[in-house]
C-alpha cells in the first residue's frame, strides 16, 4: 500500500546553481548529493520537518519540463511574511501573496523559471 510521497523531481539546467538557491535562499537541507552518471549528480533535498523532499534532477529527454509550473505546493504558517523574507533573499515572485476564502497563496520561481505555490496550511 502506498504510504507517502518521498520526493518530487524538479528539472534544472545547472544543478550547482539550483543547489545554492534551494539551500541558501529556501533553507532546504541536503539529504543526498552523489554522482549519478557522467552528466548529473543525484541531489535530494529535505524540506523542513516534512518527510517529502525534492530531487534536483532532469531525466533524459525531459529538458522541456525545465522552467514550467511544477504543480508543487509548499506550506508556510504565514505566507505573506515568508514571501517577504524570501523576496529579501532575492527569490522572484510571479504572484504576490493573495488571500482567498481557503487561505493565502503566492507563486515563486527558481533560477530556471520552475514555479511553485507557497500556501497556508
Amino acid at each position: 500500500m502506498i504510504k507517502a510521497i518521498k520526493f518530487v523531481g524538479v528539472p534544472v539546467t545547472d544543478q550547482q546553481r539550483a543547489l545554492e538557491f534551494y539551500t541558501a535562499k529556501l533553507g532546504f537541507r541536503v539529504i543526498t548529493d552523489q554522482p549519478f552518471d557522467d552528466n548529473q549528480q543525484w541531489i535530494e533535498l529535505g524540506i523542513g520537518l516534512s518527510g517529502t523532499g525534492i530531487a534536483l534532477f532532469t531525466p533524459p529527454e525531459q529538458e522541456n519540463r525545465i522552467g514550467t509550473f511544477t504543480g508543487v505546493s509548499l506550506v508556510a504558517d504565514d505566507v505573506t511574511r515568508t514571501a517577504r523574507e524570501l523576496a529579501d533573499k532575492g527569490v522572484k515572485f510571479v504572484q504576490e501573496p493573495k488571500k482567498a476564502d481557503w487561505g493565502t497563496s503566492a507563486i515563486f520561481a527558481d533560477p530556471d523559471g520552475n514555479q511553485f505555490v507557497l500556501s497556508s496550511g
